[in-house]
């Protein structure tokens, strides 16, 4: 694992694999489990990974990293990821995000047209469980 990012509550930290990565991937789930996996998926198909678990830390760290991709869990404790989402809108993000959900499919077809209607970047979803090739395939996308 590359470094550590300071986080307020447990953080993964970023990834590197070779010189130089040109994809980066912030990952936002409260779940840790989902967040390693995600990390190995994403390090297989050529991005540099950083992983947070608090979304109090999201703003800073998509601030620091300027993501070409983000993976968005919707329902989380603390913030939403909705809340996050009209954050994204408002800054003009141009990253593709993947919003992904284990509960009900209205919370995150409720985030897809909120980025879709207010903003300017592609939108991918997905329910949990999901498969290696599904997430794979979303972040290729």
């Amino acid at each position: 694992m590359g470094d550590i990012r300071s986080c307020r509550r447990p953080c993964w930290g970023t990834s590197r694999k070779g010189p130089s990565v040109a994809k980066t991937l912030l990952v936002m789930d409260d779940e840790v489990d989902f967040g390693n996996l995600v990390r190995r998926v994403a390090e297989g198909v050529g991005f540099e990974v950083t992983v947070i678990s608090d979304p109090r830390d999201f703003k800073e760290t998509y601030n620091q990293l300027h993501p070409s991709k983000i993976v968005l869990d919707i329902v989380m404790p603390g913030m939403d990821g909705i809340e996050i989402v009209n954050w994204l809108v408002s800054v003009g993000n141009k990253a593709s995000v993947v919003m992904v959900s284990g509960y009900t499919p209205h919370y995150i077809e409720a985030a897809e047209l909120l980025a879709n209607h207010q903003g300017r970047f592609p939108v991918t979803t997905l329910t949990k469980p999901i498969g290696i090739a599904e997430l794979s395939a979303a972040l290729e996308s």
